[in-house]
């Protein structure tokens, strides 16, 4: 969340990023933040002054008793017996007014930076890129008009790959059965997508896939994102929607070194997201499911090495869509398409040869300190002050539609082809 200095100190420049986020009443509800920090900071004023007097009152009573003046020292105990009464009122009021502040902060989305470009939703994101693959099996395919081969779903049918219809019975829309060299594909993909993160120096961790309230607060998933997360209520636990969730929280609370940044972390974990709302040809097959597959980067930086970690997980991320030699673009989100918790959010996208579309397969962002605030997550700059963080994470990758972008791109009459970087890993350069 924000800080409150931030919003003192910057405070039009503030509204005029949540204009640029097209948050709602952003006049208003800044307003309304300082307004409640100034009854804060009153209540701790007063509370100051009057421990202040306490303390000082508390302190001539042995004075008082040692002189003899005993009915003086007992004005002075019925003086400090008040101010223990006021004190607590104080105390109370300034609680309340810390909670009511967190909670408005709460409310309030991160910041974009000042290249994040203006716009309402997908249609004005600002493609900064696009890499087609032009050999004969993805033709160049911003001139082409007709669909191309079939659909990943029947790819799946036709290949025994995946069973949407079990999956239906067992669980419901939305969570595929994946079978034999389907199975294999995901286990290929996974091992694959840890191997590259580790040679690039992220460290493997295997976190929960389920976390507490305290977690989901920390990354911004809570309050936002509520109603899209499955929630165990039993025991008031959420199933993670990715794994920035847990491996983030990680240092929830934990005040780093400076020689120990950045952090990198990766992790594979199913991630679960309710999609509430979703409907028609866009969620058929993998298009979005609600159990899937992901490995996730993370990490935790200097405010002055963030834009270059920034940089190099693109990097990373564009760098396995070259391996896995699949057609696919980045955009840079404008200020209306970012998440609540972003400040910069680049999303990669591969294109769905038969559906003639292109699917979001990767998003990542750069909170700077917005996590971080939530989170305590601090380091020692300097050796001396204690200082916010920036996070990152990104998807690297989810597997539902890099697998449908697979098949749809590398169907043959002889099978679907295996790009040369996962053959090792799958066992074969033709799946029949």
């Amino acid at each position: 969340m924000l800080t409150i200095n931030q919003i003192i100190e910057n405070k039009e420049a503030v509204i005029a990023g949540l204009h640029k986020k097209h948050f709602a009443d952003a006049e208003a509800v800044i307003e309304r933040v300082l307004a409640v920090n100034n009854q804060r900071r009153e209540a701790q004023t007063h509370l100051d002054d009057n421990l202040a007097q306490q303390n000082k009152i508390a302190k001539s009573i042995g004075l008082l008793m040692r002189d003899g003046k005993r009915d003086e020292a007992e004005q002075a105990k019925a003086e400090v017996a008040n101010l223990k009464a006021v004190s607590k009122q104080l105390q109370e009021q300034k609680a309340e007014a810390e909670e009511a502040l967190r909670q408005l902060l709460y409310t309030i989305p991160n910041i974009p930076y000042a290249e994040v470009p203006e716009g309402v939703g997908a249609e004005d994101n600002v493609v900064v890129k696009t890499v087609q693959v032009t050999d004969s099996l993805c033709p160049n395919l911003e001139e082409s008009k007709q669909p191309l081969g079939l659909p990943h779903w029947e790819l799946a049918k036709k290949y025994n790959l995946i069973d949407f219809d079990l999956g239906v019975k067992i669980s419901g829309a939305g969570f595929p059965v994946y079978i034999g060299w389907g199975a294999r594909l995901q286990r290929a993909l996974i091992n694959f997508f840890l191997d590259e993160a580790r040679n690039a120096g992220y460290t493997e961790v295997m976190p929960p896939t389920v976390v507490n309230q305290a977690s989901g607060y920390g990354t911004g998933q809570l309050p936002d994102k509520e109603g899209q997360m499955y929630h165990c209520t039993a025991d008031d636990l959420y199933l993670i929607p990715t794994a920035e969730v847990p491996v983030t929280n990680i240092y929830r609370d934990v005040i780093l070194e400076e020689s120990e940044l950045p952090i990198k972390n990766c992790a594979y974990t199913e991630c679960f997201r309710r999609e509430a709302g979703s409907y028609g040809k866009d969620v058929r097959g993998l298009n979005r499911l609600h159990e899937f597959s992901k490995v996730e980067i993370v990490r935790v930086d200097t405010p002055e090495h963030s834009a270059e970690s920034h940089k190099e997980m693109l990097d990373h991320v564009e760098n396995l869509l070259i391996k896995l030699e699949l057609p696919y673009r980045i955009l840079r989100l404008c200020g209306g398409d970012m998440s609540f918790t972003a400040a910069i959010c680049y999303d990669f996208e591969v294109y769905s040869k038969a559906q003639q579309r292109w699917l979001e397969v990767s998003s990542v962002s750069n909170f700077d300190t917005y996590q971080a605030n939530r989170l305590h997550c601090r380091y020692r700059k300097d050796g001396k002050k204690i200082t916010l963080c920036h996070t990152l994470n990104g998807s690297a990758l989810a597997l539902p539609r890099i697998v449908a972008a697979l098949l749809e791109n590398n169907q043959t009459p002889d099978g679907i082809r295996v790009p040369a970087a996962l053959q090792p890993y799958l066992g074969t350069d033709m799946i029949k």
